[in-house]
């Protein structure tokens, strides 16, 4: 009995091996259609990007505007916020001036029976109450307060109020005396003074 040549048995290992090739050749390979267009382009053709570069452009002119436009409308935003806050600023500061003004008008107010005290202390003691009375009527001119200084002047009723008159010679009415002082805190009268007038 003939015994098989080496040619004539297959080795299993073999057999595996050309199973395997035989897979990955059909399982790797590329579909035809893909091989035909990678062989459609060749190596001499070339991309016209002409038009890629004008799309381009465009889109980059079209974003560019847009974004300046946005940059507008942000530095408007910006400057009238930027003016609402000054105004801001500038009434928060007025009402804090004006209140302070009001409360330190209030304290003047308070103070003026004990000037009218001190005024009439300085009639009947001039030498010692004087440098009082200075003292007292400067530091309060410092704060704003200023006496009315309208003897012999036209009676004007927004400073004076007139509680006895005397006959003249006819004409407009003035100011004959000053009977207890008037004054104005920071250009508006605090109290107004009590006169006597005369025509």
């Amino acid at each position: 009995m003939n015994s098989p040549s080496d040619d004539d048995v297959m080795d299993p290992q073999d057999e595996r091996g050309s199973e395997v090739e035989d897979f990955t050749s059909e399982t790797i390979r590329p579909s035809e259609p893909r091989a035909q267009q990678a062989s459609d382009f060749g190596a001499g053709d070339s991309i016209d990007l002409d038009g890629l570069d004008e799309l381009t452009e465009d889109v980059v002119e079209e974003v560019v505007d847009e974004t300046a436009a946005e940059l507008e409308r942000f530095r408007d935003l910006a400057m009238r916020t930027q003016a609402d806050f000054e105004n801001y600023r500038k009434r928060a500061a007025q009402q804090i001036a004006d209140e302070v003004d009001r409360a330190t008008g209030r304290l003047a107010e308070a103070l003026l029976p004990v000037l009218d005290a001190t005024e009439a202390a300085f009639v009947r003691h001039p030498d010692e109450v004087g440098p009082l009375l200075n003292l007292l009527l400067g530091e309060l001119r410092k704060a704003g307060l200023e006496s009315l200084d309208i003897a012999d002047q036209p009676f004007d009723p927004s400073n004076a109020e007139a509680v006895a008159h005397e006959p003249g010679e006819g004409g407009d009415i003035v100011v004959a005396e000053v009977l207890r002082s008037g004054y104005s805190w920071k250009g508006r009268t605090l109290r107004p003074a009590m006169v006597r007038t005369r025509d």
